[in-house]
């Protein structure tokens, strides 16, 4: 906690989480980034794809195979960007979140103190999991706000904006898009308000954030598409807030968990 953990609270560092793989994403249990134990260090190879802040980043917790194939062999490591063999292999370029370094890391026999081992040998896969379920329900909060700032937009713009002599806000059609938008935010604000109180008892929250999930990021597709719509050309041109946010929610179906994975998630808990 003091090396890693603390360091970050304070602003001092920045940390990056490294899953998925050139090869795969949705199968953390299929991993083959390997890690070797030699001695009192791990000899890392493998490679990293789409690992927001990789650029940046000071140290990366690391999903590694040192076990048998399957979810019983994966570990979690915390590999320091100054250990030789790691490499940010490209900068990646999005569609959005241009204010968010994406990268390709690279880990070529990297010697890591088996000191930086995250729990135990073989028991992250769990772990891994438990995180995917709150990082879940803060991606959804987080396409409430997005969604809520589109609103805001629409109503501003559709209020100054005239034509045949009246504010958009004056046809039933820009209130009906306007009426349609807010009440999709709520009901997303309400399942995911209802997934914090679970979690605040404790209870098991996996289907039910993705359910949150799902529900938020469809309805964050919706949102911006009818935000850029209500603004028209203007709604397609880089100048406007709404086109960035347009580009920026089409990484939340994928991102934390694709939607079809949430829905597989959703469909084992109900047991068919």
């Amino acid at each position: 906690k003091d090396r890693f953990v603390r360091p970050v609270l304070r602003g001092e560092k920045i940390s990056a989480l490294a899953i998925t793989e050139p090869g795969g994403g949705s199968d953390v249990a299929g991993l083959t980034t390997r890690a070797v134990k030699d001695g009192d260090h791990y000899v890392v190879t493998g490679s990293k794809m789409f690992i927001t802040s990789g650029c940046r980043a000071d140290f990366v917790t690391t999903a590694v195979r040192t076990g048998e194939g399957g979810h019983g062999g994966v570990s979690l490591l915390v590999i320091e960007r100054d250990t030789p063999g790691f490499t940010v292999s490209k900068k990646l370029k999005k569609t959005g979140w241009w204010a968010s370094d994406t990268a390709e890391l690279s880990f070529d026999n990297c010697r890591v103190p088996a000191k930086n081992l995250v729990g135990e040998e073989n028991q992250g896969f769990i772990p891994i999991m438990m995180n995917f379920a709150t990082e879940r329900m803060f991606l959804a909060g987080q396409c409430i706000a997005i969604a809520e700032l589109c609103h805001r937009e629409s109503i501003k713009y559709a209020k100054e904006r005239t034509a045949f002599g009246k504010s958009l806000t004056g046809f039933q059609v820009t209130r009906h898009k306007l009426a349609d938008m807010a009440t999709r935010i709520a009901a997303a604000r309400a399942l995911l308000g209802e997934c914090v109180v679970r979690l605040l008892r404790g209870e098991a929250i996996m289907p039910l954030a993705a359910m949150a999930k799902n529900t938020a990021t469809d309805m964050l597709t919706y949102v911006a598409d009818e935000a850029v719509q209500i603004h028209g050309g203007y709604g397609y041109m880089r100048e406007t807030v709404v086109e960035r946010l347009y580009r920026d929610a089409r990484l939340y179906p994928i991102g934390g968990g694709t939607r079809e994975i949430m829905n597989e998630i959703i469909t084992k808990a109900q047991g068919y």
